[in-house]
């Protein structure tokens, strides 16, 4: 059975950093593309970061040259290294396949509340 379940979201001010970590179960997690999603109040679920089985990052333009994608094959963990957050990175964060989530259970993800 896929299980997601992130872990490292927390309260931080404006300018601070955070470490997410989400570790997943029940698949082959080595051979996927995985993404970083998040989802604000009011706001469609959107890809924030994704990394290829052989370390490839892309990002959306919005973290660009704030959030680092990282991954562990062998404990199954994929990471973001959020520095420099915003207000606007406030929402809850999810990991899932990438570029397009293609397991429909979604782990409970972890708040990110940026204050100002």
């Amino acid at each position: 059975q896929v299980q997601f379940v992130e872990s490292g979201g927390g309260l931080v001010q404006l300018g601070g950093s955070l470490r997410l970590s989400c570790a997943a179960s029940g698949f082959s997690f080595g051979i996927f593309t995985m993404a970083w999603y998040r989802q604000a109040p009011g706001n469609q679920r959107e890809s924030v970061a994704t990394i290829t089985p052989g370390g490839s990052r892309d990002y959306g333009d919005s973290v660009k040259g704030r959030f680092t994608i990282s991954r562990d094959n062998a404990k199954n963990t994929v990471y973001l290294q959020m520095d420099n957050l915003k207000p606007e990175d406030t929402a809850v964060y999810h990991c899932n396949t990438g570029p397009r989530a293609i397991f429909s259970k979604w782990g409970q993800g972890t708040q990110v509340i940026v204050s100002s």
